[in-house]
């Protein structure tokens, strides 16, 4: 069994990018940038006015001036003849000669003629490459596209882009007690089978792709076939449950015919002990706890951190500082990761920490990470969170 640090670190180690792909940028979003985002225009192409007006000469003002004609977003640059203006709305490019745009709540018209007063205020003109210039480096490799990044995309005039491949999931629930939701009550004994949703909506978020999820019994033969299936279509297969050492505990025989080297096999921390990570026919497979609760933060500690490195992100984790709404009692000898609620600024542990605990899981958006051996904590004393 070794530390969760050290466990961090191999799975930072396994979790290696997959390869590069070109995508549109309809099929971007959420997607890893291989490569830089490199403007191929000026933004704005032309000297464009800022607001909607008319475009002058300074040397012409004060006075009265015919209106040359109209200017609107998208049309050519025209020349602007001394002692005449130009009316021009918002996008609508600057004509050459003119040095003004002056607001449309600053002149007078009548008819074909604009008065105008002395000059005053800004200028009003966005001027060519003003907000970036071609060639500029908007986006760096690595960064995740969201929606303000495929703005800046597209404002590049880009239509592909070079991203990272997404890992191909398989996901396997087993266990004979695990019942389809909505029908676990009609068979005594059974209980509904939570975990391939949670855990693939999980993956997904991090930037998965789901290839299979599937309820598995616990019949080896029937396992060893759908690991070998898995093992063939995925990038990762990841099963629920089984990780313990009772008769039926089949997660890791599963993969023995595919040759299963672990990683590591156990991680000292509560909850979540039994999570393992290792190869075997050339793919990762991570088992995680069968209980909701240890495999929901163990899915959010070690499996999203691995896929992350598998879509090009950092493989890591982002802990920082809260206050404690409440006092904790003295951690064991596993590092423990308590389920909490931000509260006004503060982070309110849970009341009921089980393993199996699922009302608390889905009121827990935080994780608190207490150190093996750490003594009690007061309301008040920092510790360490993470979203959970």
């Amino acid at each position: 069994m070794i530390g969760f640090d050290e466990a961090m670190a191999l799975v930072a180690g396994a979790a290696k990018p997959l390869g590069v792909e070109s995508v549109s940028l309809a099929e971007a979003h959420g997607r890893t940038l291989a490569a830089p985002v490199i403007a191929q225009v000026d933004a704005p192409p032309r000297d464009v006015s800022a607001m909607d007006g008319y475009a002058v000469r300074e040397a012409d003002l004060p006075g009265a001036l015919p209106v040359a004609g109209t200017a609107y977003p998208g049309d050519k640059v025209s020349q602007l003849a001394p002692g005449t203006c130009l009316r021009i709305f918002t996008g609508g490019p600057v004509p050459d000669g003119a040095d003004r745009v002056v607001i449309q709540e600053e002149v007078t018209r009548d008819g074909d003629v604009a008065t105008f007063g002395a000059p005053g205020g800004g200028r009003h003109i966005r001027r060519r490459g003003a907000d970036f210039a071609a060639g500029t480096t908007l986006l760096d490799a690595g960064r995740r596209l969201g929606p303000r990044e495929l703005v800046a995309a597209a404002g590049a005039d880009l239509g592909e882009v070079e991203v990272w491949r997404q890992p191909l999931l398989a996901i396997f629930g087993t266990g004979d007690e695990l019942a389809e939701p909505g029908r676990a009550r009609d068979r005594p004994g059974a209980i509904p089978e939570s975990l391939l949703l949670g855990v693939g909506a999980l993956a997904e978020a991090a930037g998965g792709v789901i290839v299979m999820s599937r309820r598995l019994r616990d019949n080896l033969p029937e396992l060893e076939q759908m690991a070998g299936w898995g093992l063939e279509r995925a990038d990762l297969v990841v099963v629920t449950g089984g990780a313990s050492v009772g008769e039926k505990d089949y997660a890791k025989a599963m993969f023995a015919p595919a040759g299963l080297e672990l990683i590591f096999s156990k991680v000292a921390i509560k909850p979540g002990k039994p999570v393992w990570l290792g190869r075997a026919g050339g793919r990762l497979v991570m088992g995680l706890p069968g209980n909701p609760s240890s495999a929901m933060v163990t899915a959010r500690l070690l499996l999203a951190p691995l896929l992350q490195g598998l879509c090009g992100r950092e493989a890591g984790l982002r802990w920082r500082q809260a206050p404690l709404a409440a006092p904790l009692g003295p951690c064991g000898d596993r590092e423990t990761f308590v389920r909490a609620t931000w509260e006004e600024g503060a982070a309110m542990p849970a009341g009921y920490q089980d393993s199996g605990a699922q009302k608390t899981l889905a009121d827990a958006d935080l994780l608190i990470r207490r150190r093996a051996g750490a003594p009690p904590a007061e309301a008040g004393e920092t510790v360490e969170v993470i979203d959970f």
